[in-house]
Order: C-alpha cells, then sequence, then structure tokens
C-alpha cells in the first residue's frame, strides 16, 4: 500500500499503466487528500509476462486548489514537512543493471512546483519507478515480511545483477505474449500472417477434414435410422394386435381385461371374431372397420345421446311422407334396433315413425356395408316403406336447404349437364326438351364454379354432390294376373344426375350384369323429374318379416379419382349377389351431351328408417297392421386392409367439414327447404353465368 500524500491538494487526472494476467492480482489502493473529495480507488490488477495498458483518468471532485477556512483550521502539523522517497532505477538499454535516480527531491513550498512534484510522484508510482521492487508480486522482491511489520528500515537495492523487465506502456506494447506459454495460450496468440495463410488454405484430403465427415455421416445415419426406419421396421415385423390392453400381452398386470362399458368402440365388442373380416367378390379380403350389434337395452338416439347414431324430427316432405319421424320410436330391445310405425296423430299427420342416420358421425369411402333386418308387417301388408340406404355427407337427409343442387349429383364435368335443368340459355339441347326433362336447379357446387366462390374444396375445379345408394328399400309386387299374389322385393339402386336422354341407362349385360335373372330384374321406374334411378328389383323370401328371421343385406362398393374405369357397385340380398354396376353403366350420353356419371367418390353416411308414402308405393290400409317395427340385429362396415381416410366424413380429398359449419343454419333447421331460406347463394358458374 502506497503512504498516503495528504499534502495534494487535488488532483486534476492520473493515468494509470494497468498491466493483466488471469493468473495473479495485486491491489493498489490510491488514497488521496480529504479535499481531493475523491476517496479511495481499488485497482485490481493483473500481472502477467506481458502488459496491456489501459488509461484511467480520474477527475478530481474538488472546484478549487486552496483549502476552504474550515480545513485551514485542520491542517495536518506535517503539512509544511517534505518527506524523502526513494526512485526505483528505469532500466538501461545499453546496460544490465540500473542507473540510479536522485534518491531525494525537496518540493518547493511554492504550489507550482507541488504540483509538478505531485504529479511526478503519481506518474512514477504508474510507471513503476516507486514501489515496483516491493511487495510479493514485485519483479525482484528485496522485503522482509517480518522487517515490515516491525516497521523496520526500507532498504535500498541498487545495482541489481540481472535486468528488469520493461514495463508495458502504451507506447511499448507487445504483440507476442512472452515465453513459456500456458496450453490454452496458443489461443491467445494471434499471428496474423500465420492466421491468413490458414484461412486461405484449403485440402480436400485433410485426415482431420475425412474423420469430421465420416462422424457426420455416421451421426446422422444413425438419427435417420433410429427415427424414420426403426418404425418402419417395427410396423411390418409386429402385427397390430387384434386386443387392447395395457400390457405386452394385451393385459394388465393381475391378468384381468377391464370391462369399460362407458367409451365407444368403433368395433363392437358383442361382434363375433368370425365376422372380423370378410372376402369380396374380387377375392380380396376386407377387415372389419365399424360395427353396431345393437345388443343395450334401451338405447335412445336423440341428439347427444349416441355417439354414432341420431334420430331426426322432422316431416320428410320430400317424398311427400305420411308419418312424423320423432325419436322416440326408435330404441333397442332384445338385441334389436327398433323402429316403430304407429298409427298416432301427431304434428298434423296421422302415423309417427323413426329415422336413424350416422350423418356427419361415421361415415366411409369404399368397402363394404351389411345390415341385417327384419322386414315390418308381412308381404301381404302393402304400402311399408322400410329402408336402408347411405347418402353423401354434404347433404343431410330430411333438411331441404342441404340438399338443394346437391342431390343426387355424382358429377365432375364443366359442362351442360351442370346447368338448370341440363340446358342452356337457349333451351338446347333439343333432345331435353322434346324427352323427360330435369327439374333440378343445377349443380350447385359444380366443376364450373368461379375461382374463389363459395365451395367446399379441394378447390373449385371439383364437382361436388351428395348421391345416394341405396342397400335396400322394401316393396311387395302384386301379380293380379292369376288372382292376387303377393311376393316380398328389395330395390337395390343408384341415384345420380345429371340423367341420360329419357333416363334410360346403359343395361346391357357386359356394362350391367345381373347375376340370377330369375331372382333379379330391372326396376322399371327409372326416376323422375328430380333423379335417375339405376335400379334392381330381387325377390325375398316371406320369413324375413316381423322379427322371425332375418337376412343380411349388403354392397360392396369402390371407387378411385385416379382410375375411375375400375369403380364398381355390387349388391347383395340373403348373402347373394345381385346385381353390379359400372362406370359404362352410366358412362357419357351424346344424345343428352352429358359427360360420364361418377361411382361415388364422396364419404357416404347410413340412414334408416321406416316410413310410409304414396309416392313410392300405395298403401292397402285395410290389410297393414299398426304397429309395424323393423328390426335391425347388426351393421358392419369392412374396408380394405390399409384404406386412407376411408372412416372419416371429413376426406382431404373431399372435406366437408368445413364447408357445413360454414353454413351451419342449414344443416340444422329442417324448415329451411331451400339455400336461399337459409340466407345463402348458389356460386356462379362459368359457362352458365360467367365469372
Amino acid at each position: 500500500m502506497l503512504r498516503p500524500f495528504n499534502s495534494l491538494a487535488c488532483l486534476s487526472s492520473v493515468t494509470l499503466i494497468l498491466a493483466g494476467d488471469v493468473c495473479n492480482m495485486f491491489l493498489i489502493l490510491l488514497s488521496l487528500a480529504p479535499s481531493a473529495k475523491v476517496g479511495f480507488v481499488l485497482l485490481a490488477l493483473p500481472r502477467c509476462n506481458s502488459f496491456t495498458s489501459a488509461r484511467l483518468t480520474l477527475a478530481t471532485m474538488s472546484t478549487s486548489h486552496r483549502p476552504s477556512a474550515r480545513n485551514a483550521a485542520r491542517r495536518p502539523p506535517y503539512g509544511e514537512q517534505t518527506y524523502p522517497y526513494v526512485s526505483t532505477p528505469r532500466p538501461s538499454e545499453s546496460q544490465n543493471a540500473h542507473t540510479t535516480a536522485s534518491p531525494l527531491r525537496t518540493p518547493d513550498r511554492d504550489g507550482h512546483h507541488r504540483g509538478n512534484t505531485r504529479v511526478g510522484i503519481v506518474q512514477d508510482v504508474a510507471r513503476g519507478s516507486i514501489g515496483s521492487g516491493y511487495g510479493p508480486y514485485a519483479y525482484d522482491p528485496i522485503l522482509n515480511r517480518a522487517d515490515l511489520g516491525r516497521g523496520g528500515p526500507r532498504p535500498m537495492r541498487r545495482g541489481i545483477s540481472n535486468p528488469r523487465p520493461q514495463l508495458a506502456r502504451t507506447q511499448t506494447v507487445n504483440t507476442q505474449w512472452g515465453k513459456n506459454l500456458d496450453l490454452d495460450d496458443v489461443l491467445h496468440n494471434p499471428d496474423p500472417a500465420r492466421d491468413a495463410r490458414m484461412d486461405r488454405s484449403c485440402d480436400i484430403f485433410s485426415a482431420r477434414g475425412w474423420a469430421n465427415a465420416t462422424a457426420l455421416f455416421f451421426l446422422l445415419g444413425g438419427l435417420i435410422a433410429l427415427f424414420a426406419g426403426y418404425p418402419v421396421i417395427v410396423h411390418f415385423t409386429h402385427p397390430e394386435p387384434q386386443i387392447t390392453g395395457f400390457n405386452l400381452g394385451g393385459i394388465n398386470g393381475t391378468g384381468q381385461v377391464p370391462l369399460l362399458t362407458k367409451f365407444p368402440s368403433l368395433i363392437d365388442p358383442d361382434t363375433p371374431t368370425s365376422a372380423y373380416t370378410y372376402t369380396g367378390t374380387d377375392g380380396k379380403k376386407y377387415d372389419l372397420v365399424f360395427s353396431d350389434e345393437f345388443n343395450v337395452e334401451g338405447r335412445t338416439f336423440y341428439p347427444g345421446d349416441d355417439p354414432y347414431w341420431e334420430a331426426v324430427d322432422l316431416h320428410y316432405w320430400p317424398t311427400q311422407d305420411l308419418e312424423w319421424y320423432d325419436p322416440a320410436a326408435v330404441t333397442t330391445r332384445d338385441g334389436k334396433l327398433v323402429i316403430t310405425l304407429s298409427e298416432v296423430n301427431t304434428h298434423d299427420l296421422n302415423f309417427q315413425s323413426g329415422m336413424i342416420a350416422s350423418w356427419n358421425k361415421i361415415c366411409f369411402t369404399t368397402g363394404y356395408i351389411e345390415v341385417s333386418i327384419s322386414l315390418p308387417g308381412a308381404p301381404t301388408q302393402v304400402g311399408f316403406w322400410p329402408g336402408a340406404w347411405t347418402m353423401g355427407n354434404l347433404g343431410r337427409a330430411g333438411y331441404g336447404a342441404t340438399t338443394e343442387g346437391m342431390w343426387p349429383y355424382t358429377y365432375a364435368s364443366c359442362d351442360l349437364g351442370t346447368f338448370p335443368n341440363q340446358t342452356t340459355h337457349d333451351n338446347s339441347p333439343f333432345s331435353t326438351v322434346t324427352s323427360e326433362l330435369s327439374f333440378l336447379p343445377g349443380q350447385r357446387l359444380s366443376a364450373c364454379t368461379c375461382p374463389g366462390s363459395d365451395h367446399p374444396g379441394p378447390d373449385t375445379t371439383v364437382g361436388r354432390g351428395v348421391p345416394e345408394i341405396d342397400i335396400i328399400e322394401a316393396l311387395v309386387e302384386i301379380d293380379d294376373t292369376a288372382g292376387l299374389d303377393f311376393r316380398g322385393q328389395v330395390s337395390q339402386s343408384y341415384q345420380v344426375a345429371p340423367y341420360n336422354a329419357l333416363r334410360q341407362f346403359n343395361n346391357a349385360s357386359s356394362a350391367t350384369p345381373i347375376q340370377n335373372t330369375t331372382a333379379t330384374k330391372f326396376n322399371h321406374y327409372m326416376g323422375d323429374e328430380f333423379q335417375q334411378t339405376v335400379s334392381a328389383l330381387t325377390y325375398i323370401d316371406s320369413s324375413f318379416y316381423g322379427g322371425s328371421a332375418y337376412a343380411p343385406y349388403g354392397l360392396e362398393w369402390f371407387s378411385d379419382p385416379s382410375k375411375r374405369e375400375s369403380g364398381y357397385i355390387s349388391w347383395y340380398s340373403n348373402g347373394a349377389k345381385t346385381w353390379t354396376l359400372t362406370p359404362d353403366t352410366i358412362g357419357p350420353d351424346p344424345t343428352s351431351e352429358v359427360s360420364a356419371r361418377l361411382i361415388s367418390e364422396e364419404p357416404m353416411y347410413m340412414i334408416f328408417n321406416l316410413g310410409i308414402s304414396p309416392s313410392f308405393q300405395g298403401q292397402d290400409f285395410k290389410h297393414m297392421v299398426f304397429p309395424a317395427e323393423m328390426f335391425i340385429d347388426y351393421v358392419r362396415v369392412y374396408q380394405l386392409p390399409g384404406a386412407k381416410n376411408g372412416l372419416t366424413c371429413d376426406p382431404p380429398n373431399y372435406p366437408t367439414s368445413e364447408y357445413i359449419n360454414a353454413h351451419i343454419e342449414a344443416y340444422m333447421n329442417p324448415n329451411l327447404t331451400t339455400w336461399a331460406q337459409a340466407g345463402y347463394t348458389f356460386p356462379r358458374n362459368s359457362l352458365y353465368d360467367g365469372c
């Protein structure tokens, strides 16, 4: 520690040369006179083999060189005395020994001389001329700590045999850090010339570079194998288990399989394992993806009651039905779904029945669906209209606003088939005017939709619609040629738009084959102004009525937008194939100037209902017995293994969810019969309206 020089009244500036090192630190405590109002400055000066310099300027806080009157009375008694000091010899470049400066400096009482002397003392301290030979961190320690502790004399060394290293100054900083470098000092010992050479050099045969590249290659390969290869290997080497559980064997630690009855499952646990697969007519194996055995007693189907089915509460006016559909008419009993048609006055109608649908809950695209049904009444009771059918998810059955301009379109071309009534503004083509006419308002979501219009996607060039595929609609054939003969039949059909001329489809056996012409024949009814129907009728056994016996009815359906020529629909009655519809059945028609209608590519939902309507078949109320019940034992849906987005109502290539939510009023209000009543407009057709 330096002895304080209280005779200094003020200090304008002090320049200290700071040496830096990361290893050793020493402290210099500079004490200034109280009148300087600076206090103490504690500097941490690192020491190393070479030096860096910094300039520290301490600005005085005093406003006058003269002591105040208050401080004059407290002037220390030694204020007028001078103290000698010993100056450390400065190194000589020509000698190995230090020369000795004058040991004594007697300051003059004159303030100017005192100021110069004070500045000189401080500068000597900074240069190391004073104090550099003292202390444990000095270049040449000569003091004995014991002597210092006893306050002994401070000897002065002269004529040192070895030269002292030159102190670091701003003007003499060396770019080299000296000798005896530590292991890491190469990081702090820059050589501009060497570094420039290294920066310009490039050696593709560098062993270190190849080692780095090889390591990165193996690291990247390992990551790919771990996160991409391993899951693929596991997928193909470990078949998916058929049972679920909490352990490797599909069980928990106790060996028990929990029965979680409150959690719905796409496959009903009551479905027998023998029904988990199905072999199609093409020989391919199908997997069960959805089933409902209806074994839970007393199920209800009001909105929100069931995860897969919902019963409607409305009058099905599009087909002039005589009944009101009420959710109370649908329940489960004795392991069956039961729909009851009662002669009850409700909503100004004389009958009440039920309809349930999986709309916007369970849809499927391609596959095989099978429904086991026992029909209502008896073959001698004419007038019931039981149905099991499917429809595109963009239209909700019974909600007229949603089906206007959508049902039963299955069309992807941009031509006059999308126009209202299938005619142009000048009423062409002539065949459409002079023959059976379409009264449809035009395809609302056609491939002609103007860009940026209200369209569900995936873009406006994709034609969308609501086709209908009927698994069965049951009726009774009355043969009066040899007395009254009643035989039960099921109509299995496909509803399409736009229409062929005279609504006549291609019924050639090569295009539309019938498996057994004795049991199955084409339906003479081919539609009306609102639909074209491609249908066949098949006789059924008289035992499949009234809950006494059940027959499985099904349809096998395949479509592929990339291979439309390979699509087909095949129908089944009591497990036997009845007939098949192919793309040639509903191909292009040059007479009506329409292009091919598609085998449905839309996601389809399921509908089960029991109605009564003179538009389907007249009623023989004298022989009809009420209440009448339709029974469904099960419904099962199968699809090919690996089918993508096959069991969803919102597949990416035919989305529906966003469009439905954007027009939710139309899909929730059955009293709206047109799209305009719901507050929406048809998008413009680029060919018919222009964009």
